[in-house]
C-alpha cells in the first residue's frame, strides 16, 4: 500500500548518524544522502528523514507512528537499545509482549531526536 515514508529533520547530519545506527540492527544499509534529504532503500519499501523544503522549522506529528518490522524479540531489543545508545528517548511500556487484536506482539516504542515516534515489531505465534 505505501511506497515510502518520510519524516522531518531540523539536522539531517544528526538523525543520519542516529537512523544509520538504529537501522543498522534491522540488517537496513546506511543511508544515501540527497540533497536536504536521506534515504534508507529496502525491498519492501523506503525510510527517509528530510529537512522541510519550505525552510520552516520541522516538528514531529502528534499521533503519528512509525513502526518498523522486526524478525525477533531479540531484533526489536537491539534497536530499542541502539536507539537508547544514540540518543532516542525510551517511551511507553518496556520493550516486550502486548496483546493486539490480530494477537500477541513484541513492541518497543522510542521518539528519536527530533521527537518523532518510532517503534519496532515483532509479530509472535498465535
Amino acid at each position: 500500500m505505501f511506497s515510502h515514508v518520510m519524516i522531518g529533520t531540523n539536522d539531517l547530519d544528526k538523525a543520519k548518524g542516529f537512523y544509520d545506527k538504529l537501522l543498522g540492527t534491522l540488517e537496513v544499509r546506511p543511508a544515501m544522502v540527497d540533497g536536504h534529504r536521506i534515504f534508507y532503500m529496502t525491498k519492501t519499501g523506503v525510510f527517509s528523514v528530510s529537512k522541510p523544503i519550505n525552510g520552516e522549522p520541522a516538528t514531529c506529528a502528534n499521533g503519528a507512528t512509525i513502526g518498523f518490522a522486526c524478525n525477533s524479540p531479540e531484533q526489536v531489543d537491539a534497536w530499542h537499545a541502539a536507539g537508547v545508545a544514540a540518543g532516542a528517548k525510551s517511551i511507553e511500556d518496556p520493550p516486550g509482549v502486548r496483546q493486539g487484536p490480530s494477537g500477541k506482539l513484541y513492541l518497543a516504542y522510542l521518539r528519536d531526536l527530533d521527537g518523532n515516534k518510532i517503534c519496532a515489531m515483532h509479530r509472535l505465534p498465535n
